[in-house]
């Protein structure tokens, strides 16, 4: 693989996977979960730590498999060929198609805000429940215009990358600096006047509606449930991260470069994220944020911030954050699906390097399987399922840093993981809590999750049969 990324696109593409739709409207379910302005922010650090720290762990890993593949290739390394395929399985099934699903939908969302006529227009197709808008097929055009995009070449894939990130990394800092400067009216001390008290809200009419008279004061495990719950959304609005390391084999000097943009990246992520957050919290009252409308948070206060020019700044800002976020997404993760067909572990057809030096077969199947997910109008459900199977799949892979440690201590590290164990380990303890908090109180999160990717268990033993079969 030819190496045309440099650090510094290596960085963009980290941050450019992370920024998607999720900071600008999970913050309303967290509220109504927390009900605190200071609560809020904790869970918000907590998941800058969890992320930093599983970061850093990763960075070991990638200097001893500086190849293409990362995650898939860091756990069939250290753990076997199945929990790397299982891990593959969960990422085209869901995580990662998933995931570019729902971020195109949230694209076509925000433009229909400046297009009205893509909400006003009657489906193209209905039977019951099951509809396809106009909106679902935006977001399919999408990404088939990223996908081939992506299919001209990697350069096509770094330039779009790195414009849109620094496009929307300009607009947040914008966004933050406006929400301090142009609001008269601050909120701030209102929403964090409740101390240490939390308090939850998620009662509703018979039409679903969320009651704003319902709050109640929570406390000991209720409130550990709470933070949970809220941390499904602030965690899913972390992920993807580990998308540059897909592409490690494409990056100049990866066994340097990927863990520097996979620190630096998340660092600055987080760091934005929450100053954003402050930013809700300065804007608006409690309730603006819990009940903000559709739960989009960022609407409401840049509409408080900017007046009627907020939801077109707003939107205009989604779109741009979206359409770099997928593309992110899409350039990286069909080398994992070449990777595994290398392995025989995938269809072999995504083997095969197009005259451009990319995967343009395993960028074609990526870009179908995410476009019938558009359709299905069940990414949305999946994607509330699948923070518990990726946070479980991110332990694994940071224990394997402990793990290769104890039992390959003569392997030369070129990055060794800072302030080891400490660092691995704050990741496994948060990262447990917040499993085991979910299979006990948001079950809902986990089983559904966890079942789809067993699935890939009787699917990894079929295949392996067949390879013994053709050797």
């Amino acid at each position: 693989m030819q190496k045309k990324l440099k650090l510094w696109d290596a960085i963009m593409l980290v941050m450019g996977s992370m920024i998607g739709s999720g900071i600008f409207i999970v913050t309303a379910d967290m509220m109504r979960n927390l009900g605190s302005g200071f609560w809020l922010i904790v869970v918000w650090v907590i998941t800058g730590i969890m992320t930093v720290a599983a970061a850093i762990s990763y960075g070991e890993l990638s200097a001893l498999f500086p190849k293409a593949g990362g995650q898939y290739t860091y756990l069939k390394e250290i753990f076997g060929k199945r929990m790397g395929f299982l891990y593959g399985w969960g990422l085209f099934t869901v995580i990662q198609t998933g995931t570019i699903a729902a971020v195109a939908v949230a694209f076509g969302k925000f433009t229909a805000y400046l297009v009205p006529a893509l909400n006003d227009a009657a489906p193209l197709f209905q039977s019951g429940e099951f509809k396809i808008t106009w909106i679902q097929m935006l977001a399919i055009a999408i990404i088939l215009l990223l996908t081939y995009i992506n299919t001209r070449g990697v350069e096509s894939g770094k330039l779009l990358q790195n414009i849109f990130t620094g496009s929307k990394i300009i607009a947040l800092l914008g966004l933050i600096a406006a929400g301090f400067i142009l609001v008269d009216l601050s909120h701030l001390a209102e929403n964090f006047s409740f101390g240490y008290k939390s308090f939850s809200n998620l009662t509703t009419d018979r039409f679903g509606n969320f009651l704003k008279e319902g709050w109640e004061p929570i406390g000991g495990v209720t409130l550990l449930g709470g933070i949970a719950a809220a941390m499904v959304g602030s965690v899913f609005s972390s992920i993807a991260w580990e998308s540059v390391t897909f592409v490690s084999g494409e990056i100049e000097n990866p066994k340097k470069n990927v863990v520097r943009s996979m620190i630096y990246g998340t660092t600055a992520v987080m760091i934005l994220y929450i100053a954003v957050n402050y930013v809700y919290l300065n804007a608006l009252d409690r309730d603006s944020i819990a009940f903000a409308e559709n739960d989009r948070v960022a609407v409401a206060a840049s509409h408080f911030i900017f007046g009627s020019a907020g939801t077109v700044i707003i939107a205009v800002l989604v779109m741009v954050s979206t359409f770099g976020c997928n593309n992110g997404l899409i350039l990286a993760g069909a080398r994992v699906f070449q990777t595994m067909a290398k392995d025989g572990m995938f269809f072999r057809q995504a083997e095969k390097n197009n005259k451009n030096e990319v995967p343009e077969n395993a960028l074609w199947m990526q870009g179908i399987w995410a476009s019938i997910l558009c359709l299905s109008g069940q990414y949305g459900n999946l994607l509330d399922m699948i923070s518990f199977v990726i946070v479980l799949f991110y332990m694994i892979t940071v224990f394997g840093v402990i793990y290769l440690r104890i039992k390959k201590p003569e392997l030369e590290r070129p990055y060794k993981t800072w302030l080891y164990p400490v660092t691995p380990l704050i990741y496994l303890l948060i990262g447990t809590v917040f499993c085991i908090l979910l299979l006990i109180y948001k079950q809902q999160y986990t089983w559904p999750g966890f079942l789809m990717v067993l699935i890939g268990l009787p699917v990894y033993y079929f295949i392996n049969r067949k390879n013994k079969v053709q050797e």
